[in-house]
């Protein structure tokens, strides 16, 4: 906060002090001649007036007594300072009362009289001379504040963000181990019984690996990259099983220029194959579906529920309660999350309008 103070300090005194100066200026109608002595006088005594209040102001006051919560404190000697300051400018026995003229030229004897004190300390006239003390006072501690604040704003949003971005690297890092570690298997076991399917399987393990690790670090991808990134994800699961598995699925691919945030539905999907006892291939299934228009991502996925209830390893996987939260993140007001889960299956149904 010091360094703020301090680099604008000198830049509040020149317009606070310029702009009293040359207000009464083009009041007065321009410059006079014949009074140029007096108006550069009293433009510089204004100018000094308002100079050393704002400096006392910003370096002093303001960070010794507002932003230490004594606000009451600092507005009254803000206001004892702008009047005394105007007390020390106007005041007769000072050397430069004569060259100020602010007794209109009359003699110390006539100015003493009762009617030019009555003229000299009248209220209106002493306002106007404590008006633009007052106005530099608050104006500079406004403008302050003002840009404090903006910058407290700015430094939040950025924080914000940056916490945004971390909390997403994070979302996205989490590849389930054993998806992994069990499409290793499955390959290595076609390596084993020299199957075709082998070398078409590691690139498409090879693909996905390079997907979740480079492509994902962008904010949005295009839905035909996710499609792909979600059949190889399925195929792979198939090899757990030779005699096939009962999975359906129904990807748009009519519009793969949409842009989507990635990782978004595989997570839906791995639960599917985590909790459907797809193994089960007369109770098992699974059923996928993606629908798109030009606005919006329906993407919905089903699968069954074994009578019996049976545990599954928790480690590793994005997770349901994180895919809420990257939804909450990414989507803010522009998705719709249903889940039900009835007797003899799970739904799940995300909507998201991608515009």
């Amino acid at each position: 906060m010091n360094s703020i103070i301090q680099k604008n300090t000198i830049y509040q005194i020149l317009f606070w002090g310029g702009f009293w100066v040359l207000v009464p200026y083009f009041l007065m109608g321009g410059f006079n001649p014949e009074r140029s002595t007096i108006w550069f006088a009293r433009s510089m005594s204004t100018f000094i007036g308002i100079g050393v209040l704002i400096y006392l102001n910003l370096e002093v006051l303001f960070p010794k007594l507002y932003f230490r919560k004594i606000k009451i404190i600092y507005v009254l000697v803000c206001i004892i300072l702008a009047f005394l300051m105007v007390q020390l400018i106007h005041w007769d026995a000072m050397p430069w009362a004569d060259s100020l003229d602010f007794r209109g030229g009359k003699s110390s004897e006539s100015f003493r009289s009762k009617d030019s004190l009555r003229h000299r300390f009248s209220v209106m006239r002493y306002i106007g001379r404590l008006t633009p003390f007052l106005i530099s006072i608050f104006g500079s501690t406004f403008y302050v504040i003002t840009r404090y604040a903006n910058q407290k704003a700015q430094e939040a949003i950025e924080l914000r963000n940056e916490k945004l971005i971390t909390e997403m690297k994070f979302l996205k890092s989490q590849i389930n181990p054993h998806f992994l570690f069990n499409s290793l298997n499955n390959i290595y076991t076609l390596v084993v019984i020299k199957s075709d399917l082998a070398p078409d399987n590691l690139l498409k393990l090879s693909d996905m690996l390079r997907y979740m690790l480079y492509d994902c670090k962008a904010d949005r991808v295009s839905l035909d990259r996710e499609i792909k990134y979600i059949r190889d994800f399925i195929d792979l699961n198939k090899l757990k099983d030779s005699r096939g598995l009962n999975v359906a699925v129904n990807l748009d691919e009519s519009r793969p220029g949409l842009m989507i945030a990635p990782l978004l539905f595989v997570p839906f999907i791995e639960n599917a194959f985590k909790h459907s006892k797809i193994e089960d291939l007369e109770n098992g299934w699974i059923k996928i579906d993606l629908k798109t228009t030009d606005e919006r991502i329906q993407f919905s996925v089903q699968n069954s529920i074994p009578e019996k209830v049976f545990s599954k390893d928790e480690i590793g996987g994005i997770g349901l309660k994180n895919v809420r939260r990257q939804l909450e993140l990414i989507y803010p007001e522009k998705h719709e999350l249903i889940v039900n889960f009835g007797e003899n299956q799970f739904d799940i149904s995300l909507n998201i309008e991608i515009i």
